[in-house]
Parts: C-alpha cells; sequence; structure tokens
C-alpha cells in the first residue's frame, strides 16, 4: 500500500458533517491511503469572532498538508462575513477551479443525455476582488481587475488540461464587446496561447449566447475556459442540466495547493435528517485521490458510484421510477457504494484513471511561467474626477469645474453611470449623484503630476466633493482608457 498522505478536512455545516462522514466512509473502504487531519472552520469560527471564517491555527494544516477536502460551510447573515471559500482560494493561489460536467442518463434525469464537459473558471480576480466602495447617496461600485500572469495562468492550465485528459477543444468565454479592457485581454491572452496546442481546437463565444448555447447544446463543448463570475454562474447552469447540482465536484489547483468540494451549499434546511446526497462530495474526494496520485483507488470508487447510481440507488433528490426501494439516506448511500467496490457500470462507460497525465503547473520545469512583459512607455494625459452632487445639472456642474480649472488642463467630458452628459448630453437620460468629469491636457502634451495635485486642490477650494480619482495614461502611444458611451 502507497504511504498515507496527511490531508486537511473540514467537515463544515449544515450538511456538511453527514456527507463528509458518508465520504472518509468510502474512503476508507477502498483503501485510500490518506491521514486526515480536522480543522473546523465555518459558522462557528465567523461568530467566534474570525470574520474570514477560519482560525489562525487552521492554516498551519493547510499550508503543511498542501490538501483540502472540504465540505459546504454557512455564512452568516449580516455585513462583516467575507466569503471563506474566496479568502482560501486567494490566500492559497487556487488558481484554477475545475468543475466537470457530467450527464448519468437514463438513471438521473436530464434534457442533455450526452453531456460531458468541464469549466475550468480563473478563481482569484476579476469581480471577486472583492473591492467594493459606497461612494454617494446612490451609487455603489465594484472592482473588476483582470491581470495578464492571471489570464495566462488559467487559460495554459486549461490547455493543458485538454491535453492531460485527451480533450479535444477549449472554449473561451468573455463580454469584449462591451468590457474591451478587461475581458478584451483575457481573450487576447486566449488566442496569443492557442497555437502552442495546435492538436486542439479553439473558439470564442461572447458569455450570453456562449450560455444560451450551453443550456441549449451542450454536446458543442469540451473545455470551457473563463473569468471568475462567468465562470461560477456557467459551472452552477452546466451541473443543474446534468440532472443536478448535489452530483457536481470541483477541484480548485494553485501551485503548491489544492481544495476539493461539492460545489452546492449546506442546505440548513435538510441537515441532521440523514437525506442529504454525498455524490458531489464524494466524486471530489475522486478528483483528491487522482491529483494526489491514488488513481487505482479514485478509479475504484467512482465506478462503483457509476454501479450504484445505475442500479437505481438513488438519495431523495434523484428518486424516480428508475429507483430501488425508497429513497437511500447518506449513509445508506454510502453503504451501497461501498458493496459495490470492484464493480463497474454495465450501461454507462466505467472509468479509468490508469492513463492520466498529471496536469503541468506554472512555474514547474515542465511548463513556463507567465511571460515577462516589456516596460510600457507610460505617459500621464488626464485624470477622471468622480464627484457626489446632487440635485444639479451637468451644464451647472461643467460651468462650476471649469471656472476652477487650472492652467494646462480643459475639462473634456462629464458622464452620469458611464454615459455622456456633458456636453451635447440628452435630456432624456436619467442622472444619479455620482458624476465623473474627465480632465485632459489642454496642450496634447503629457502632463506632470503636479498638474493633478493643483486641479484637486482647486477643486477642494470650492468646495465640490471628490471621492475618487483615475488617472488617464498611454502605454506607448495606446489609450490606457475606455472612452465614455457616447463620447
Amino acid at each position: 500500500m502507497s504511504q498515507a498522505v496527511p490531508i486537511t478536512v473540514a467537515k463544515g455545516d449544515g450538511i456538511g458533517p453527514e456527507i463528509m462522514e458518508a465520504t472518509l466512509r468510502v474512503l476508507e473502504a477502498a483503501g485510500a491511503a490518506i491521514t486526515p487531519e480536522f480543522i473546523e472552520i465555518g459558522e462557528k469560527q465567523y461568530l467566534a469572532g474570525h470574520t474570514s471564517g477560519i482560525a489562525p491555527e487552521a492554516w498551519e494544516s493547510l499550508r503543511r498538508t498542501k490538501v483540502f477536502l472540504k465540505a459546504p460551510i454557512t455564512t452568516p447573515q449580516g455585513s462583516g462575513f467575507k466569503s471563506l471559500n474566496v479568502t482560501i482560494r486567494k490566500t492559497l493561489g487556487l488558481y484554477a477551479n475545475v468543475r466537470p460536467c457530467v450527464s448519468y442518463a437514463p438513471y438521473v434525469k436530464t434534457l442533455h443525455p450526452k453531456m460531458d464537459l468541464v469549466i475550468i473558471r480563473e478563481n482569484e480576480e476579476d469581480l471577486y476582488a472583492g473591492i467594493e466602495h459606497r461612494q454617494t447617496d446612490e451609487v455603489f461600485q465594484c472592482l473588476k481587475l483582470i491581470t495578464r500572469p492571471g489570464c495566462e495562468k488559467i487559460i495554459r492550465y486549461a490547455f493543458e488540461y485538454a491535453r492531460a485528459n485527451g480533450r479535444k477543444k477549449v472554449t473561451c468565454m468573455t463580454k469584449d464587446n462591451i468590457m474591451k479592457m478587461t475581458d478584451g485581454l483575457f481573450h487576447k491572452v486566449f488566442d496569443e496561447i492557442a497555437p502552442e496546442y495546435p492538436e486542439i481546437q479553439t473558439d470564442h463565444m461572447i458569455i450570453d449566447i456562449g450560455a444560451a448555447r450551453l443550456a441549449t447544446r451542450p454536446d458543442l463543448f469540451d473545455v470551457i475556459v473563463t473569468p471568475n463570475l462567468y465562470g461560477d454562474i456557467l459551472s452552477d447552469i452546466a451541473a443543474e442540466l446534468t440532472g443536478s447540482v448535489g452530483l457536481a465536484p470541483s477541484a480548485n489547483i494553485g501551485e503548491h495547493v489544492a481544495m476539493f468540494e461539492a460545489i452546492h451549499g449546506s442546505a440548513p434546511d435538510i441537515a441532521g435528517k440523514g437525506i442529504a446526497n454525498p455524490s458531489g462530495l464524494l466524486l471530489a474526494a475522486v478528483m483528491m485521490l487522482v491529483h494526489i496520485g491514488q488513481a487505482e483507488a479514485a478509479e475504484r470508487i467512482h465506478n462503483a458510484w457509476l454501479s450504484a447510481i445505475e442500479d437505481g440507488v438513488h438519495t431523495a433528490e434523484l428518486h424516480s421510477h428508475l429507483s430501488i426501494a425508497r429513497p437511500f439516506g447518506s449513509m445508506d448511500f454510502a453503504d451501497a457504494v461501498i458493496d459495490r467496490l470492484g464493480n463497474v457500470p454495465q450501461k454507462m462507460k466505467p472509468v479509468s484513471y490508469a492513463q492520466t497525465r498529471e496536469v503541468k503547473m506554472p512555474g514547474s520545469a515542465a511548463m513556463s511561467a507567465p511571460k515577462a512583459q516589456p516596460t510600457a512607455q507610460k505617459a500621464l494625459v488626464g485624470i477622471d474626477v468622480f464627484i457626489h452632487a446632487a440635485h444639479t445639472r451637468p451644464e451647472t456642474l461643467a460651468d462650476q469645474l471649469k471656472a476652477c480649472t487650472p492652467s494646462g488642463l480643459e475639462l473634456q467630458v462629464i458622464t452620469n453611470r458611464g454615459v455622456k452628459v456633458w456636453p451635447g448630453g440628452f435630456p432624456e437620460t436619467f442622472c444619479t449623484d455620482h458624476w465623473r468629469c474627465r480632465f485632459v491636457s489642454s496642450t496634447n502634451e503629457p502632463l506632470p503630476h503636479t498638474a493633478l495635485v493643483a486641479l484637486m486642490s482647486a477643486l477642494a477650494t470650492e468646495g465640490i466633493d471628490f471621492i475618487k480619482t483615475e488617472n488617464l495614461c498611454t502605454f506607448d502611444g495606446a489609450r490606457g482608457f475606455a472612452l465614455a458611451q457616447g463620447q
């Protein structure tokens, strides 16, 4: 037997403890060579004063074992509590979220019986950076951050995953027809990396039509790679299309640490009843076993699980005319899987992990790290000043701003919620109390930072409530900022 691998285990909240117990029971029966180290995370830790949901000593176990099997948790209602999943993913650099979505027809009811795809979601940035501010009485903002290294890591991982698992096609989904700089960068990097994998087909879809096609024609897709928010939404849609979100596992992969979990929540409404489906967590544990090099145990469990599903061993949410007897409870289901260890499904395709290759990680000897980019020639050419001003008209605000604009700068445009309202705005445009006022160089020459300081000083003297600024720069002569809508 292989030497036991230490793993960190969290039983979580709600249905977490019961589905974790069921999962560990199957792992032990299958001969998985693991040594669990248990930590407590989630609701109790939040309420004990740890606003991230995890105590400092728990991090020590995660950094030591580098493998985390995690049950779902409950985040208490109210402000001040940050998502533990996001915290763990970002703190430990778990940049790739991998979610296989497979149909098990006819044993699990689905409109798409041949569905078999994988969604690979960027896991650290995008809107999930969690940088939010209230800026005025009426306006709140959330910053969308996309980085070139982040794009390169996740896109390269998607291609390496496809290569390692015999997948034939990678589809990129973004909204770069609107967010031309952030999503545009993701698409651009995809197009740069794709030629390095000539054996793999590629295409790109705008996220809205891509999601629609996923819902109606999932056979078009094999591997999908996408920024964080889109991937979160798409993977739940895809999992539900297979028949139940309760069947879906996920892996969160980083260069040093990996976390494995079901994609569903803690379901407190059925907690303690012993009826929860442990399948999502069990299949996540299968992914974990493959990750730590125990493919034989992973294969035994997965095929036993398929055999149980095929035999009509179903928990309550899957119960149908194809089920045998009553709905199985969590532990009964685990015991049914254990009884079938060594079996393979007779009608569904058995799984085999014997030939699965390792997905190479960025920074490893066999895989190039994100490419260093040449330093661009950066020139400061203006500034966007965001102003809180209620019950005013854009023309009135423009006159007030022009009167205190120092030499070397000129007011170019005012927008409200991104739409140009001065000069030449339309009276039909709805405005809030949040105005973006763009000042640019009046000579078309680069500006010193002192020019911006002078502007802010003049605005402060006039009692203008500026709440945020964004410098406007060019990079190698190319504009590094978007035009206003209507500009």
